[in-house]
């Protein structure tokens, strides 16, 4: 059951939502139900299946049930459906309320591969998609059209943490009565709750943050009232459906997630306050430096920070990118972030992009401060570009 008039602090919640132990032999973990089937004791059950609590393993366990209205409680959500990965959360939100015909506004910072879902895929069903700078605020109004039915946010976006101003999105999407979603991946319940600032679906990677050990992929959805049964259903047609173990590792992952934060927060602020200052590093991207577009949105909207954030270096000769890269000790390069371990993501902007946080050239490279050492990620990242000498 969702309690979303909790006045537990976050910590205490993250340590006991969805632990019920006395409903199984007093075991403080949620057990991990491998479940397709649920059998029903009598004929009137049956024809009555919809009433019962759980009917079949891809709509629902006891399992994730738990985890669902564990991230509820944290969204002050109606209801939250957990989904296969991110990607599938995403995907799926933005086709549970587009039909042919309709119009959809996307920022042009969102993640690439929602990006080629929405280009290539709904636009072939015949949805017009389009793209706006993600600073453009109320500005937003004059690309509303009459099909108009949804518009998405990424704050801040990928690759590039520009942070939008969602209350100028949120008056917008109100006066024409257009679906509001914002991934909220980077930030977590814990420092923003989009529902609250009055979006309609916040959307999270608990592949990332909530899992924390870079082990598992699952996708949650947190809605409002008016959008709950919507996304529900076409979740449900989509046959679209998390794993027992990653459900179980997502709970497992709940329990530490603000000591783990903190200190993703702590040392991904120090590195990014550190770049900032060295000769290699032609910006920063980071929301909680003054210097990063959108910071005065970022204190108005978000408690505090996370782990991720990006740089520009000056240097953009492949061969010495390469032996900087190819010689890391601990930043190793990968495509998540979340996890325990520091990542180093040395993708560059998508040509189709329109709006880009920096003139010029430049070497855009993506920083996950993992828990490590902070002395020792310095050090790493301080050899690495001394290789770009080299």
């Amino acid at each position: 059951m969702i309690d979303n008039n909790n006045d537990k602090k976050a910590s205490t919640l993250l340590a006991h939502l969805g632990s019920t132990p006395y409903l199984y032999d007093g075991a403080v973990n949620m057990p991990a139900y491998r479940a397709s089937t649920f059998v029903l004791e009598t004929y009137e059950e049956f024809l009555n299946c919809f009433e019962a609590p759980f009917r079949y393993g891809r709509e629902s366990t006891p399992t994730s049930v738990a985890f669902e209205n564990a991230i509820a409680t944290l969204d002050n959500a109606a209801g939250s459906i957990v989904t296969s990965s991110g990607l599938a959360a995403i995907n799926s939100t933005i086709l549970s309320f587009v039909s042919a015909g309709d119009h959809i506004l996307l920022p042009d910072n969102i993640y690439g591969f929602s990006r080629d879902f929405c280009t290539r895929t709904l636009s072939r069903l015949n949805v017009e998609i389009e793209y706006y700078d993600p600073m453009i605020g109320h500005e937003i109004e004059q690309k509303v059209k009459d099909n108009t039915k949804l518009i998405y946010l990424e704050a801040p976006g990928s690759l590039t943490y520009e942070v939008q101003d969602i209350d100028a999105f949120v008056q917008v999407a109100k006066k024409h009565n257009l679906i509001t979603v914002i991934d909220n991946s980077w930030a977590t319940p814990l420092n923003m709750q989009p529902l609250s600032l009055g979006i309609d679906i916040s959307i999270m990677s608990a592949t990332k943050y909530i899992s924390g050990h870079s082990d598992m992929m699952l996708g949650v959805i947190s809605c409002n009232e008016k959008t709950l049964n919507t996304v529900r259903d076409t979740i449900r047609q989509l046959g679209n459906c998390a794993g027992s173990e990653e459900l179980y590792l997502g709970l497992r992952g709940l329990r530490t997630l603000d000591v783990r934060l903190e200190r993703h927060r702590e040392s991904g602020l120090e590195l990014a306050k550190w770049l900032s200052t060295h000769y290699a590093v032609k910006k920063v991207l980071h929301p909680a430096l003054p210097e990063s577009l959108g910071h005065e949105n970022w204190k108005k909207y978000f408690t505090n920070c996370s782990g991720v954030f990006a740089v520009v270096l000056k240097e953009t000769d492949q061969s010495k990118i390469t032996n900087m890269l190819n010689n890391m000790q601990i930043f190793k390069m990968g495509f998540s972030w979340g996890g325990y371990e520091s990542l180093l993501f040395p993708e560059q902007l998508n040509p189709a992009r329109i709006t880009k946080p920096w003139d010029g050239d430049g070497f855009l490279m993506r920083i996950h401060a993992g828990l490590e050492d902070i002395d020792d990620l310095k050090k790493d990242l301080a050899d690495g570009l001394e290789r770009l000498n080299e």
